[in-house]
């Protein structure tokens, strides 16, 4: 039609401020109560040198000390989150199962190198949400290229299996609380208010796989006897092929 105006589609959202706000000066005071002793050096060894740590609220079977992610194990609140009023207020009001919940701190100066966190996005059907306690506009996340800010008190998505860094140029602490949810309706809606743009479908069905390894993965697959594999690599010659399966 003459005269139309053509609106580009939005990008797939790498990350998103959600309709949430909570109480961050009780936040803090439930933050503050734990002393140097009790934060957790961060187990992604190869993402910083130092000053990155953790306190466990939720942890498999609630384990104090435990904060690496298991896949299969029961989830349940830690004698830390006991002692957070706020904090579990805050959980209680996500209607949805979380798993690991932590107080995650960057010390001023620190940098997180760039890295993915595969399986944590709303697609791979877990979410991981940061809720900032203490920050600065010196605090900047960079999601695929872009930089963001996360403000204090409100909840914010960050799609962790893009590449993403934070660097804390601040004098001071920055510390978030950080959900892995369990995607369900509510958590669908929510984002949807919030207007979250899905990325596509990932053509093979698995994002290892893409054009630059596709041929290499089906090579591996075709040494296999096994039907499943075999059924496979031809699944995945007809997609490189550009047709369908």
């Amino acid at each position: 039609m003459e005269g139309a105006i053509v609106t580009a589609p939005k990008p797939p959202s790498t990350w998103l401020q959600l309709p949430l706000r909570f109480d961050v000066a009780r936040m803090q005071r439930d933050s503050d109560q734990f002393a140097a002793g009790e934060w957790i050096s961060h187990f992604n060894t190869g993402a910083y040198d130092t000053g990155w740590s953790c306190v466990p609220l939720r942890s498999p079977s609630g384990a104090a000390g435990h904060i690496m992610p298991v896949d299969g194990a029961t989830y349940a609140a830690t004698p830390q989150l006991a002692r957070c009023p706020c904090l579990r207020e805050v959980l209680a009001s996500f209607e949805c199962d979380i798993r690991a919940a932590r107080l995650m701190a960057l010390a001023p100066g620190v940098m997180i190198r760039a890295h993915r966190d595969a399986g944590a996005s709303l697609a791979d059907g877990l979410i991981r949400i940061h809720i900032p306690i203490h920050t600065s506009p010196q605090v900047l996340f960079t999601i695929d290229g872009e930089n963001v800010h996360f403000a204090a008190g409100n909840a914010w998505y960050m799609d962790a299996s893009c590449l993403h860094a934070v660097h804390n140029r601040g004098t001071l602490p920055r510390i978030h609380l950080v959900l892995d949810c369990v995607t369900n309706a509510w958590l669908e809606a929510l984002f949807a208010s919030a207007g979250f743009v899905p990325k596509a479908a990932h053509k093979y069905g698995d994002p290892g796989i893409h054009d630059g390894n596709v041929w290499a993965v089906i090579a591996q697959l075709r040494l296999s006897p096994s039907p499943a594999s075999l059924a496979l690599a031809r699944e995945l010659a007809a997609l490189a092929d550009g047709g369908a399966p």
